[in-house]
């Protein structure tokens, strides 16, 4: 008995195995360029006819076959018309429309009203007698403190010793379980101008908070993507002590105006051009991406470029006047994103 229901058994999984290959589709494979192995070129309209569905297709691999030829067809539609529309241009030549402007998230946007002009009377005089006034006169030199959150990890203290290499007259130290009200005085006692603090949720940096001081403002970040010097492709050597050039791309508003000082204020007046370095803060869509590169000339014409991290993406939360207080700190802005519409119209940078 137990042989034959070994017999039985055994014969049952054959017989499921041979089933199941006569269900698999027996279909010529398809090449890149839409035809079989025969060299004969499958008919679309036997294929595809009016109302066909491939989510309606039962068998897993006969869907997915038909969704690679509905993808191949789709390609060889869009490259006929791609050439046809590029005959037609060179025909008219001169006489040939415009191309169109593709549309993407940045230039359809609502306009936002707070967009100023930097020829502003009000502007001037608003960027006169703000916090950085002292920093833009050249009346103080940049002097930055970098610190961490409690109990810091590797990642989030190899990115403090790389941002002290990008910024210069920065110092990095250790928190040791101080609050930041005690650490500000001591700051402002010690001549810093400014305090970075990077926080870390589960070893991984998430946050960012640069305080201006003595008077503030105070902002506060959301960190992401960030990236250390080993885990960038296709670096370039470690970055050299000469000062960097900074730019500053798309702080156009009037938040963004006082966030763009505020970075300018951490580097000093007169870079070191023969260092051939450059710190970017560029803005886009409200992230904030840093970069740091260092351009090579190839030729006079053109220039290469190497970037020597680290990089990260920034996320304005909020802005406070004066140096840090959670409890009782007035805010200039706070990040509410519940109050955003559906065009994303909202205080941008």
């Amino acid at each position: 008995m137990a042989k034959a229901g070994d017999k039985n058994g055994g014969g049952g999984k054959k017989g499921l195995k041979r089933k199941a290959a006569t269900l698999e589709p027996q279909e010529a494979a398809v090449s890149e360029d839409g035809t079989t192995e025969s060299g004969v070129q499958p008919t679309t309209a036997a294929a595809f006819p009016p109302g066909f569905s491939i989510s309606e297709i039962k068998n897993k691999q006969r869907r997915h076959l038909m969704f690679t030829r509905w993808k191949q067809q789709q390609r060889k539609e869009k490259l006929a018309a791609k050439k046809k529309l590029k005959k037609e241009r060179e025909a008219l030549g001169d006489k040939a429309p415009p191309k169109p402007v593709p549309k993407t998230i940045d230039n359809q946007r609502v306009y936002d009203e707070t967009i100023v002009d930097p020829n502003d009377e009000e502007v001037a005089y608003d960027e006169a007698t703000d916090e950085f006034a002292s920093y833009f006169n050249r009346q103080t030199c940049p002097k930055i403190l970098i610190t961490t959150s409690d109990r810091p990890h590797g990642r989030t203290v190899r990115l403090c010793e790389q941002l002290s290499t990008v910024i210069p007259n920065s110092h990095v130290y250790y928190r040791r379980g101080l609050a930041l009200k005690k650490i500000i005085p001591q700051c402002i006692s010690r001549d810093f101008t400014d305090l970075i603090v990077i926080n870390e949720d589960r070893k991984i940096p998430n946050g960012l908070i640069l305080s201006h001081l003595p008077n503030g403002p105070t902002a506060h970040f959301k960190m992401s993507s960030v990236r250390l010097r080993k885990e960038i492709k296709r670096r370039g050597k470690d970055p050299t002590e000469h000062t960097p050039e900074i730019i500053l791309n798309n702080f156009t508003t009037r938040l963004g105006h006082s966030i763009g000082r505020m970075f300018a204020s951490l580097f000093p007046h007169n870079p070191q051009f023969i260092g051939r370095q450059v710190a970017t803060f560029h803005n886009q869509r409200d992230y904030i991406f840093f970069r740091f590169h260092r351009y090579i000339f190839k030729s006079e014409k053109k220039v290469g470029i190497q970037e020597l991290g680290p990089r990260f993406t920034l996320k304005l939360r909020s802005l406070q006047k004066g140096t840090f207080d959670s409890k009782y700190g007035e805010y200039e802005w706070v990040h509410k994103p519940r109050e955003m519409d559906t065009s994303r119209r909202k205080f941008h940078l």
